[in-house]
């Protein structure tokens, strides 16, 4: 249902960097990249920064995140590790979590400009 989402940077250069690391392990790569904005997808572009120089960085809580769904827990834990090797903060560590339907095993983080990103999967079994 949803085709693409966007998210601001205030540095595009620095952003581009921070998520090719975190979003090479989610199977994402940079598809497309212009002076103001770069997309990522597989084959698609559908996860975009776009450069907002003047922004602030993001409250700590402003109740918005993006999740991204992957097959296995070691590519939510592949990216957990290249979020916070590469400026990103924990927001929740790589775990199991009970939903409201089901359990699911994912991890929080917030990039360098304060957007909260998280990566999941649904396997038979989370422990």
């Amino acid at each position: 249902m949803i085709d693409h989402v966007s998210v601001p940077v205030r540095d595009l250069k620095k952003g581009t960097d921070f998520y090719k690391e975190i979003l090479a392990p989610l199977g994402l790569s940079l598809l497309v990249d212009r002076p103001n904005t770069t997309g990522f997808g597989k084959k698609y572009p559908e996860f975009w920064l776009n450069a907002r120089p003047n922004m602030k960085d993001q409250p700590v809580d402003t109740g918005c995140h993006i999740c991204l769904r992957v097959r296995e827990k070691k590519s939510v834990e592949e990216f957990h590790t290249a979020a916070l090797e590469n400026g990103g903060t924990c927001d929740g560590k790589p775990g199991p979590r009970q939903a409201a339907m089901t359990t699911y095993y994912g991890a929080f983080i917030k990039d360098p400009f304060g957007n909260k990103i998280e990566a999941v999967c649904f396997p038979k079994s989370s422990n």
